[in-house]
């Protein structure tokens, strides 16, 4: 068996890397010549996940051809707006009917779509067969292999249940569903959320105002998960609330941080200025609030936050606002 993981930051490298491990053949595509270098001449990769030695058995290539060749499966680890012009650039070097297994969480800007539909259109023509891979798992904890359980998403059972067998490991535990929609919308509205989660927190809000925030915002994931096609059960699960906990709360979020930090009042073009990795949240975030205006499915944190991102409204200002709107039954 060969899996070539696409896209080299901090996830794909701990996911290219655990499966290697396993003595699967596996080669990470990146798009930067250091990495490459860093990865086969070091095993490491200074840039996006320092400190971590990686297994000698894991080769990286720049070219796709090189990469792909052989390969049984197709791992998507890059940011999700780049989904699309990658596999455009990928399509010749691809075969026909690739399995390809996404782990980018997000909603595309401007179709407003899913990534199983991203990739459904970018490889028209080659029938790709798809699967999402999602739930809560930070690169830095499952790189030094400590437990973690995901959830792997596959409308086609058999598929499905092979991926899930070559995916899990001693440390890592693939939970397998049907509800591939589910899973992937479970990956992008908790990002939007733990942003939310941050802001709080920065404000000094405390417990209780997170602790909402992650139950209400269970609500809004569900609400829009459904009206597009996921299953209830999903959003309660690890892609759901197991994925929307960890990144509420947990300091290694990138989406949590940048929270914080509108909290304690910086700007959004400076907090990104400083960051290197992709803090998916921020563009999904508009791309929710669009889809939520399209669908007429209400999202109020995902407003609020919207607000914050994109018309520069005061963070306490917009808490005020959300817990000053009319009573409703739960």
């Amino acid at each position: 068996m060969k899996i070539a993981v696409l896209g080299a930051g901090a996830w794909g490298t701990t996911l290219a890397d655990m499966l290697a491990k396993t003595e699967i053949e596996t080669v990470l595509w990146a798009r930067e010549a250091d990495v490459v270098a860093d990865v086969n001449e070091r095993h490491e990769n200074a840039a996006f996940l320092p400190g971590v030695t990686l297994t000698d058995r894991l080769r990286a290539e720049s070219d796709p051809a090189r990469a792909f060749a052989g390969a049984d499966y197709f791992l998507l680890v890059i940011p999700s707006q780049f989904i699309r012009p990658a596999l455009a650039g990928f399509r010749d070097a691809l075969p026909d009917r690739p399995v390809m297994v996404c782990a980018s969480k997000g909603i595309e800007l401007d179709s407003l779509a899913p990534m199983s539909r991203v990739v459904a259109e970018a490889l028209e023509g080659k029938r790709p067969r798809y699967a999402s891979l999602s739930g809560p798992s930070f690169a830095a904890e499952v790189s030094r292999e400590m437990p973690t359980s995901v959830s792997l998403g596959c409308e086609d059972h058999e598929l499905g249940r092979e991926l899930q067998a070559a995916f899990s490991t001693p440390f890592f535990r693939v939970y397998f569903t049907p509800d591939y929609r589910g899973v992937e919308l479970g990956g992008a509205v908790k990002n939007v959320i733990a942003i939310a989660a941050g802001i709080a927190d920065g404000l000094g809000f405390g417990h209780d105002a997170r602790a909402a925030l992650i139950t209400r915002g269970l609500s809004e994931m569900s609400r829009l998960g459904m009206a597009m096609g996921g299953q209830q059960r999903t959003f309660m699960g690890l892609s759901g609330m197991g994925d929307l906990v960890l990144t509420c709360t947990g300091d290694l979020s990138r989406n949590r941080q940048v929270g914080l930090k509108l909290g304690s009042g910086m700007k959004l073009d400076a907090i990104i200025g400083e960051m290197r990795a992709v803090a998916e949240g921020v563009k999904t975030t508009r791309a929710l609030y669009n889809l939520s205006q399209k669908l007429e499915v209400e999202l109020p944190i995902t407003e609020q936050v919207y607000s914050i991102l994109y018309e520069d409204k005061d963070p306490a200002r917009a808490v005020k606002d959300l817990m000053s709107r009319d009573l409703k039954d739960e």
